[in-house]
């Protein structure tokens, strides 16, 4: 085993492991904003909710 093929098995674990951490990353990135429009969502549908509507129905004949 010569030094070059070490050094090239050597960065390519090293790059390995950088796509690894950058891909953990961005996951937990995209987590992170999904919670946010999820908390987003839940202030939204409760300034929506009006309880007086839809109590009584008017009719006429």
């Amino acid at each position: 085993m010569d030094i070059s093929s070490l050094a090239q098995g050597v960065s390519s674990s090293a790059i390995g492991s950088l796509k690894n951490q950058v891909g953990v990353a961005v996951l937990d990135k995209s987590l992170d904003i999904a919670k946010q429009q999820g908390q987003q969502m839940v202030q939204l549908m409760e300034q929506s909710v009006q309880p007086h509507l839809g109590q009584s129905i008017d009719i006429k004949v």
